[in-house]
């Protein structure tokens, strides 16, 4: 009975604990998420003056600070192609390794290392850099570099451990059948860890749109969105920033959604083309 008793007493502490850890990690944003919605009188805190949606539709006017427009599509373009270039990159580095060649290690740890430098020494150290060599720093290039020192080594690591797991025989099997080397990566090793590239897509991206510390010094004079607010927040003084949090919320979770049911989709495929015998 008292062993009864000690381990439900443990399943309620780790419980309440988590619970506290949920409320911790979520709470926040649901607070932004309710003050966004103040009434057109309302201020930043609570209590609430009334309901309304008064401040999403003055985020898409003209402000008197910030550009919420032009720092929102650099940091989804910058997103995007930061996504692109960790698939790219990671996935033709993972075959590389495939087979050990010297200095590999060295490489491999070189890549990994800048995970552990403070971010924003990884910015500072680009932008001076840029500035050295006569070029202003920028959104599309210094910035882009400074991202990838950060989403390049995640997408390597789970691009590693893809491999790891990889049978070869099923490589062997379609190169017994005739296929050539590009058409047993297209058709056989890509289709497997297909899953496994949507989330290091999603890695890249998510890792991008909401850095802050590697772009502080390597944006250049137009801000991304992470930037942009960060800059908002000694100026605007309207619940206006908070539907702008709202809004990005809502737009991460799409992005994650879209990448879910991109794995659903793949998922489903696969399970119809083993049922089928193809």
């Amino acid at each position: 009975m008292r062993d009864t008793g000690r381990r439900g007493l443990s399943f309620y502490l780790l419980a309440a604990f988590f619970g506290l850890f949920v409320l911790f990690l979520y709470g926040p944003t649901v607070t932004i998420t309710i003050l966004s919605f103040q009434g057109p009188e309302g201020g930043l805190t609570f209590p609430m003056r009334g309901w309304s949606t008064h401040w999403f539709h003055n985020l898409f006017q003209q402000q008197a600070v910030g550009d919420f427009g032009g720092s929102f599509q650099r940091s989804l373009l910058l997103g995007l192609i930061v996504m692109a270039l960790t698939v790219l990159i990671a996935l033709t580095a993972g075959f590389a390794f495939r087979r050990r060649f010297r200095g590999s290690g060295a490489l491999f740890y070189l890549t990994v290392a800048s995970l552990i430098v403070p971010s924003v020494l990884v910015s500072l150290g680009i932008g001076l850099l840029f500035q050295i060599l006569g070029l202003e720093p920028n959104w599309w290039s210094s910035a882009l570099g400074a991202h990838l020192t950060w989403t390049l080594p995640f997408g390597l690591l789970i691009v590693f451990a893809i491999f790891n797991r990889f049978n070869p025989a099923y490589e062997e099997a379609a190169r017994d059948l005739g296929a050539t080397p590009w058409q047993t990566v297209w058709h056989v090793v890509l289709p497997i860890i297909l899953p496994s590239i949507i989330g290091v897509a999603l890695f890249g991206f998510t890792l991008s749109y909401d850095e802050f510390a590697r772009t502080l010094m390597t944006a250049g004079s137009f801000n991304t969105l992470p930037l942009e607010i960060y800059g908002m927040t000694t100026n605007v003084t309207t619940p206006v920033l908070y539907a702008l949090g709202t809004l990005t919320t809502i737009f991460s979770f799409l992005v994650i959604g879209l990448c879910l049911a991109g794995f659903i989709a793949v998922q489903r495929r696969r399970a119809r083309r083993v049922a089928s015998g193809v």
